[in-house]
């Protein structure tokens, strides 16, 4: 349903972030230049430790936060590194970027080999979030700040903590300007709500980047009792946390594929228009952005689209161009119950189900992603009816809004409508 990310011109955000970054990698290499590699042992073992986690993200999903979790806990490692086996280090925060910049394009070079793009946005995204860490650690340490306000004792712990804390939000921000950024490239449709994408951010935080936070702070801990080689150990486990994320991934887009196919057979099978499904999902995905909704909230509204019609299916004899609203309430009631059902068994989830048997309840007794798709399938179904093109059906469903839909969503319908980012037709 979304275009190819980055397949449209890039927006002021996105080109402020890769001008940051580049900016910040020249100079960071230009003095490590001048200045020579110190420690160049330890450099070369996170350089490759990065290189690695970049290289083993091949077969990385589509739409993954982070691809490479061991890159960035190799790269936060290092940023946050004090000792080497007990021996302070004198890196200085300049060489940490310069060493990751290197690493991200020397694993690079085979992805392009292959014919894959390189991701400017998220390599731009990694090296000012490590960038912010090594600034924020490596002078503070290395002047002996640090020590004074945490003490050399068990709480010294707590100064990398914070730090994490303070790049984790750092990252969020920046990846909450990318993602709006990829949302406008996209076309003129609707934008989501900063804010909206960025508690998205934060919340996505939760999951590995969690383990990546913790394998990096970790990782730089046990350098600094162990030496050089404790990141081969303390970074296997977060290697296993990547392989089981993927096959999760891979269960989750199987689900997707299956979701689309049923989605179809309401079509093959005559119950729906061609294509019916497929523009309600489209055009209730961008009332959704309208209205503030992201992340995996937009993908519960996207499938619940998709999968609205399916209780259809238990149907003896069609309804018209499966306008379902012209049935008795008790039908419409038990066709979503029965749709809902279905969605269960594919595994697309509570949330998914919910949207679907809820579609002939009261608009003030359904959740958000329900009234859209509500209002959305109604709006199909209108124009498929050639109530007079898409004007006269906005009309109809204003004229509905004491009982069948909410006025929010309608107006929100109207506006994306107007902005002329999708054409709805029930011919299209």
């Amino acid at each position: 349903m979304r275009a190819p990310y980055g397949s449209g011109p890039l927006a002021p955000a996105a080109l402020a972030v890769r001008g940051a970054a580049l900016l910040l990698a020249l100079v960071a290499l230009a003095h490590t230049l001048v200045r020579g590699i110190v420690e160049p042992g330890l450099a070369l073992v996170f350089g490759l430790l990065v290189a690695a986690g970049e290289l083993v993200r091949r077969g990385a999903a589509a739409g993954e936060r982070e691809p490479a979790p061991l890159a960035a806990a190799g790269a936060l490692a290092y940023a946050l590194l004090g000792d080497s086996a007990g021996r302070p280090t004198t890196h200085g925060a300049l060489q940490v970027i310069a060493v990751v910049v290197v690493a991200q394009a020397l694993a690079a070079v085979p992805r392009r080999a292959c014919g894959r793009r390189t991701d400017a946005d998220r390599a731009a995204r990694r090296t000012l979030t490590v960038g912010f860490a090594a600034v924020c650690f490596q002078p503070l340490y290395a002047s002996g700040q640090a020590e004074r306000w945490f003490g050399d004792g068990p709480y010294f712990p707590l100064f990398p903590l914070t730090v994490l804390a303070l790049t984790a939000l750092c990252d969020a921000v920046l990846a909450a300007l990318l993602a709006r950024s990829a949302a406008r490239a996209e076309g003129p449709g609707a934008l989501p709500p900063y804010g909206s994408v960025l508690v998205d951010e934060v919340r996505a935080l939760t999951g590995t980047g969690v383990a990546i936070g913790a394998t990096g702070v970790v990782t730089a801990l046990g350098v600094a009792v162990a030496g050089p080689w404790a990141p081969a150990v303390l970074c296997g486990p977060l290697l296993l946390t990547q392989v089981s994320a993927r096959r999760y991934t891979a269960v989750r887009t199987t689900c997707g594929q299956t979701m689309a196919s049923l989605a179809r057979a309401t079509e093959i099978a005559g119950y729906t228009p061609p294509g019916h499904a497929r523009r309600v999902a489209a055009l209730a995905t961008a009332v959704g952005r309208e209205l503030g909704l992201t992340g995996p909230r937009l993908t519960v509204l996207e499938h619940a689209a998709l999968m609205h019609d399916i209780g259809q299916l238990s149907l003896l004899d069609p309804v018209a161009d499966g306008a379902t609203a012209r049935l008795p309430a008790a039908e419409q009631r038990r066709i979503a119950l029965l749709g809902g059902a279905v969605v269960r068994r594919t595994g697309a989830g509570p949330e998914v189900a919910a949207v679907v048997e809820q579609q002939a309840d009261p608009y003030r007794e359904q959740p958000l992603a329900a009234r859209i798709v509500r209002t959305v399938n109604a709006y199909d179904d209108l124009c498929g009816e050639s109530v007079g093109g898409p004007l006269r059906a906005l009309e109809q469903l204003r004229l509905g809004t004491g009982h069948d839909h909410q006025p929010q969503v309608v107006e929100a319908l109207g506006r994306v409508l107007a902005r002329g980012g999708l054409t709805q037709s029930g011919a299209g």
